[in-house]
């Protein structure tokens, strides 16, 4: 396991680089987020360790990064003074583009990984904004009537994004439909609906809302999607039976849940980090459930009934805020980072054995 220690910086975000196995950028704030600066790490994986290539600070906290799709040097930063900047790491401290459209904190930037000349941001203001990194002012703005802590687009369409919030539900907009009084929002699913009762048993009690703190699209079911927060479950949703339920309820976490992750590698495997200080490995039960695999069980999303944890890491000693896997490589190397300044580096096949 690599270390890096953030000194004086609270982690808030991690991200492997989309073109580089061994850079990783850190997104953290000074005193929690709370008050104060914000300072974005790119560092450096080599035979001596974690090495920091280069830093750029910020009048305001940090709470996410996201790399560019389409230029390896340029990063993107979600500030608390409800900016976006865009970084350039071959440049000097300031960033090479700022918007601030944003009335409150912005909490999530992405990168659109399909049509890689948009990403978008949301914010605690209720909206999320799409964006062109060449143009002064953002192209869109999809109200979302919440606090909104998570949006990411489909890796698998150039139009498709969802998000997820306070008022507890995923919601999935298309940029193809139509705007009209929908603002292209096509699903509205809540995330606190108890799953489908298996056959012959009782209805499960209803749950009441908790907010719902982050979701992420798998990579390789272009349905499926999973989200976690403030109840300390992960939840796994399909977006083509939106009336069933979660098909996959993962307990486990003591605290709530900060961020989730899809493997790059495997298409049944998760990552979560939790403010318990652990981060999780998770099998959704998807690969194989009674000796038949994932496209046999669409018809009835309760067989999906294997999911359990495959191992954690708990080396953090503060709230566990960011986790990602590398993509390149062997399945299983990631990064997470956390309110104890620190970002651990580590391989999460030696946990799941």
């Amino acid at each position: 396991m690599l270390e890096f220690r953030t000194q004086g910086f609270n982690g808030y975000s991690v991200k492997y680089s989309p073109f580089f196995d061994s850079r990783i950028a850190v997104a953290s704030a000074a005193n929690f987020g709370l008050v104060g600066n914000g300072r974005l790490y790119v560092l450096g994986l080599t035979a001596n360790g974690i090495v920091a290539e280069k830093w750029f600070d910020t009048q305001d906290s940090l709470f996410d990064t996201t790399w560019s799709e389409a230029h390896e040097n340029q990063l993107l930063t979600a500030g608390g003074d409800g900016s976006v900047k865009l970084f350039d790491i071959t440049l000097d401290q300031f960033p090479v583009q700022s918007w601030q459209e944003h009335a409150r904190e912005v909490f999530a930037v992405h990168w659109n990984l399909v049509a890689k000349d948009t990403f978008l941001s949301s914010s605690w203001d209720g909206t999320i904004k799409i964006w062109n990194p060449n143009a002064p002012a953002s192209i869109a703005t999809l109200p979302t009537h919440t606090c909104t802590y998570s949006a990411a687009f489909s890796p698998h369409s150039p139009s498709i994004l969802s998000c997820v919030g306070s008022d507890s539900h995923l919601r999935v907009f298309d940029l193809r439909t139509p705007a009209s009084a929908s603002n292209h929002l096509t699903m509205n699913i809540p995330i606190h609906t108890p799953p489908k009762p298996r056959m012959g048993a009782a209805a499960p009690p209803g749950i009441p809302p908790a907010e719902a703190l982050t979701h992420d699209w798998n990579k390789y079911r272009d349905t499926i999607v999973a989200t976690a927060g403030v109840d300390r479950l992960v939840r796994t949703f399909d977006i083509r039976a939106p009336q069933a339920g979660p098909i996959a309820v993962l307990p486990g976490h003591e605290y709530a849940v900060r961020r989730v992750s899809w493997s790059p590698h495997l298409s049944d495997t998760l990552m979560s980090a939790s403010y318990d200080m652990t981060c999780r490995v998770w099998s959704d039960g998807s690969a194989v459930v009674g000796g038949m695999n994932q496209e046999n069980m669409l018809g009835d999303p309760m067989m999906h009934g294997g999911g359990r944890e495959l191992g954690r890491m708990g080396r953090h000693t503060e709230f566990a805020t960011g986790v990602d896997w590398c993509l390149f490589g062997a399945e299983g190397w990631c990064a997470s980072t956390g309110w104890d300044e620190r970002v651990l580096v580590w391989d999460a096949r030696a946990l799941m054995q």
